[in-house]
């Protein structure tokens, strides 16, 4: 499917079921230049809601618990959750019960608590943990620090997966995890200040991303890879229309668990290859691999329909890169080496299939790449 925005799939879904054991969050990275070096740093901005219809006065975090205390408890709370890549990188998390944060659920969403806030449009915020809150608090599963930023957001490109996502499938839950990438293109503009240091954020060299994910639970493995950042080595030009986004792992439809599954889409210069096993008739199939080396994360993707073909090989040094934390809203938290990243770099290998044949149609280069892995503890 071509460049679709669907404004209903970010509407916020914590409705029916979902409100006593889901989650829904928006997730914002792009990059930023240092205003006095010019030195360019990823970051990211999420918010991360969870079972609202359990709120309490307080926010409540229950996955450090001990089994007996946690049974019949959920957690319930809005997590702002902002974050850095590189050598220095960190993640910091604010927690607020729902009775300081107002929504507006529907299409276009905003949420806004204290002065936090997001919508289609607009992000602005501020998170200060200190480090005496980070050891008394290890259930925050933040680091120290403080941000703030206020960003105006201009999404391009849509990734619509298509039916799967759709008002019926939404309504019976039928994914335990669904996905919309309503800006996997997005021109951020703004600044952000990082522990006391401005960094600027532009249009033009930002390479921005907004997507979201909602459901009963995480998938495992779980991966994702996106990039506009991109360089045709075929003409030695940057492609200033194009951007790749893949994301998935283990899928499970109505409880049941798929194949390791994928999603994909590549918008080459305003022409989109995607591909998606939901849309069966296009024959798409996807094969994966990712691995640890001693100092990387490496991602080797090959996805395929009857007509086009996608080779993604990607790398990220660790040393760039976070454990994300994210707690179930089951109360569980089995993911803890999700490795997460904004630096990656890799190359694509974009083909057309005829009659049996695959001719090349661009190499890519490709940098600022937004990356994640991980599997649940075993």
């Amino acid at each position: 499917m071509s460049n679709i925005s669907d404004l209903s799939r970010d509407a916020w879904m914590l409705r029916g079921p979902l409100a006593k054991k889901g989650y829904d969050w928006w997730w914002h990275s792009f990059t930023a230049e240092n205003a006095e070096t010019g030195e360019k740093k990823p970051f990211y901005v999420e918010f991360f809601t969870c079972n609202p219809e359990l709120a309490g006065d307080e926010p409540r975090i229950v996955w450090h618990l001990g089994a007996k205390e946690r049974k019949n408890q959920r957690p319930s709370y809005l997590m702002v959750n902002a974050g850095f890549w590189g050598e220095e990188h960190g993640q910091l998390h604010r927690f607020f019960a729902w009775k300081d944060v107002q929504v507006h659920a529907d299409a276009p969403y905003e949420i806004e608590a204290a002065d936090c806030f997001c919508s289609e449009t607009r992000t602005h915020g501020s998170i200060s943990v200190s480090p005496q809150q980070r050891a008394h608090h290890p259930e925050w599963m933040t680091d120290a620090g403080s941000i703030s930023w206020d960003l105006k957001i201009d999404k391009k490109v849509a990734f619509h997966v298509g039916y799967g996502a759709s008002k019926f499938f939404r309504d019976l839950n039928a994914f335990e995890m669904f996905w919309h990438a309503e800006g996997m293109k997005t021109a951020f503009s703004g600044e952000v200040i990082l522990n006391g240091v401005r960094y600027l954020v532009k249009p033009e060299t930002c390479y921005g991303y907004s997507d979201k994910n909602w459901g009963g639970d995480f998938t495992s493995p779980w991966v994702w890879l996106s990039s506009n950042n991109l360089v045709s080595k075929k003409t030695g030009k940057r492609l200033e229309n194009s951007v790749f986004d893949i994301g998935g792992g283990r899928p499970k439809v109505f409880g049941l668990a798929l194949d390791r599954k994928l999603l994909g889409a590549f918008w080459y210069e305003g022409k989109n290859y995607e591909f998606n096993f939901s849309k069966f008739w296009t024959l798409s199939g996807t094969k994966f691999d990712c691995w640890e080396t001693e100092d990387e994360i490496h991602w080797h993707v090959v996805q395929t329909t009857a007509t086009a073909k996608l080779d993604t090989q990607i790398v990220c040094k660790k040393k760039d890169m976070l454990h994300i934390n994210y707690e179930a809203p089951t109360g569980l938290k089995r993911h803890n080496r999700l490795w997460n990243g904004g630096n990656g770099t890799g190359v694509l290998k974009l083909y057309k299939r005829r009659f049996g044949r695959e001719i090349l149609i661009d190499e890519i280069l490709a940098e600022n790449i937004g990356c994640e892995f991980g599997e649940y503890d075993r």
